[in-house]
């Protein structure tokens, strides 16, 4: 399911226009990246839960020649799905 389909999927399950759909998905979206930049954490619970995490820094290889190289510092976003959504995937 991309974007479009899910914006779809919103607007038929609840009644919206896809206007209205785009615009609630939207702002759900900037709202967790929001909160996600400040170093918060966001929970949905029976959904599950986004957090950010730091990645050490580290040496690498380039596959091709085999130079080292170092592959800086980040932060990444991990999701971790609550008990009622992995149910219901299984």
């Amino acid at each position: 399911m991309n974007k479009v389909e899910l914006i779809d999927a919103i607007a038929s399950e609840a009644s919206l226009s896809k206007s209205d759909a785009k615009k609630a998905l939207e702002a759900f979206l900037g709202s967790v990246k929001s909160s996600l930049k400040k170093g918060g954490r966001v929970s949905l619970v029976g959904f599950g839960s986004f957090s950010v995490s730091k990645r050490a820094a580290r040496e690498g290889r380039n596959p091709r020649t085999g130079e080292v190289l170092k592959i800086a510092a980040k932060n990444v976003v991990k999701f971790k799905a609550g008990s009622e959504f992995s149910d219901a995937v299984n």
